[in-house]
C-alpha cells in the first residue's frame, strides 16, 4: 500500500504554506516563483482551493490569492480533498467493485478502519500545524 501525494495536492499544499507565511493577496508569479510550482499549473491548482471555500481569488493586474480563513482553520484533509476530490474508498478490496449490501468482503473491516484512522489525522492537522513544523518551530503536536 502506498500513500502519497499527486503533483496536484503537493503544489496545493505548497502554495497553501506559502499563503500562511505571508499575509495578504500574493500574485500567481510570486508563488510559482517562490514555491517551485510551474505558473502554467498554479492558476488551476488555486481554482480548485477556491472553488472548496479555502483561498479568495482577486482577477485583474493587481490580483492574485489570500487564504479565506486563518490556516489554523483550514485542515490537511480539506486541502486533499480539494483537488483530489473525496478520498474514500468505493471500490471494494476483494471484489473489486462497490461494497455491496448483502454483505461486506472480509477485509472490509480494517481496511475501512484503516481509511478512517488516515482521513481522521489528516483532518486533526492543520494548514499552521504543517507550516510551523517546516519553518522548524515546536507546536507541541
Amino acid at each position: 500500500m502506498r500513500l502519497e501525494l499527486t503533483r496536484r495536492t503537493d503544489y496545493a499544499l505548497r502554495a497553501l504554506l506559502f499563503l500562511a507565511r505571508h499575509a495578504g493577496r500574493q500574485s500567481t508569479p510570486v508563488i510559482a516563483a517562490a514555491m517551485n510550482i510551474p505558473i502554467g499549473f498554479l492558476p488551476q491548482v488555486m481554482g480548485d482551493l477556491s472553488r472548496a471555500g479555502l483561498v479568495h481569488s482577486t482577477a485583474g493586474r493587481q490580483g492574485g490569492y489570500e487564504l479565506v480563513g486563518a490556516a489554523a482553520a483550514i485542515d490537511l484533509l480539506s486541502i486533499v480533498e480539494a483537488v483530489e476530490g473525496d478520498t474514500r474508498r468505493r471500490t471494494c478490496i476483494l471484489r473489486g467493485g462497490t461494497c455491496r449490501t448483502d454483505g461486506m468482503c472480509d477485509a472490509h473491516e480494517p481496511f475501512r478502519a484503516a481509511q478512517d484512522a488516515f482521513r481522521a489525522t489528516l483532518a486533526g492537522a492543520s494548514l499552521a500545524n504543517l507550516g510551523a513544523r517546516s519553518a522548524g518551530l515546536d507546536t507541541g503536536s
